[in-house]
């Protein structure tokens, strides 16, 4: 059975510097604490396992650009560099789950590729938490940190390389992953910017704008990556079905997703 390094920011990473964390923030899927808007029409049982499917295929998606391995002694971390399919900046990133509760970190070992690795969550807000997992990740040695949310399954692998690829300039900016309903999926720094996750009125559509505000105020460029949407809500759930379940659709996009849900048509809950 896998097992996860799990990292301690007062333990700085040997190896990291140079590479990006691209980290995804996470819940462990449990039944009844994740994913409860989709319940109905699935059970709780049946979302977790969907948000178990969303999480393997945006840690595939982003394992599939890393070329990031941990090496030597395995009570220390430390980076490798191995080939990578996409563009030579994305060869510097690996995959990092930034996890909540403390205590579940066995839930992740059936889900997330081999070359993750963990990081407890912190803070009370959810504002508080993106901002301690940037400052947590830069401590633990990263030379520049993305978190990415785990509801937005659909994100291609090319969209986290050319955020790698955006940070690893000399220019300081933020990156940002807009999504359809105002907020954003991805966003990547160079410093642990705190101003970024202030004053934000999260789960608006006032999110992405607002964040971009807080970038002009400290003075930092944005880029941006394309859009793409959360799945949160019965609305969205079924825009996910309609795209995944289409034969248009590359089967290459969300492939857990896709046989999940093609499981819930099958027996009729969707």
């Amino acid at each position: 059975m896998k097992q996860f390094r799990v990292l301690d920011p007062n333990l700085p990473a040997r190896g990291a510097r140079g590479f990006c964390a691209l980290a995804v923030m996470t819940k462990a899927p449990q039944p009844g604490r994740v994913k409860t808007r989709l319940v109905p029409p699935l059970t709780s049982e049946e979302a977790a396992e969907l948000n178990k499917c969303f999480l393997r295929d945006t840690a595939t998606a982003i394992s599939s650009i890393c070329s990031s391995r941990r090496v030597g002694d395995p009570s220390k971390m430390q980076f490798e560099h191995v080939g990578a399919s996409h563009s030579e900046a994305a060869r510097a990133a690996c995959g990092i789950a930034v996890y909540t509760p403390v205590g579940a970190e066995s839930t992740y070992n059936d889900i997330l590729p081999t070359g993750f690795s963990l990081l407890p969550q912190r803070g009370d807000k959810f504002g508080e938490r993106l901002y301690f997992a940037v400052e947590d990740l830069f401590k633990c040695g990263f030379e520049s940190v993305c978190l990415i949310d785990s509801d937005s399954p659909t994100v291609p692998a090319e969209n986290f390389a050319e955020a790698v690829e955006l940070l690893s300039t000399i220019e300081d900016r933020v990156v940002l992953g807009p999504s359809d309903d105002g907020g954003y999926y991805l966003i990547g720094v160079k410093k642990p910017y705190r101003h970024l996750f202030e004053q934000i009125d999260w789960s608006t559509e006032r999110v992405l704008k607002q964040t971009m505000q807080r970038a002009t105020e400290i003075g930092i460029e944005v880029k941006l990556l394309p859009t793409g949407y959360d799945v949160d809500d019965d609305a969205s759930l079924r825009r996910l079905c309609n795209e995944l379940l289409s034969d248009t659709t590359s089967a290459d996009i969300a492939p857990y997703t896709r046989e999940c849900l093609a499981s819930f048509v099958e027996r009729k809950k969707l």
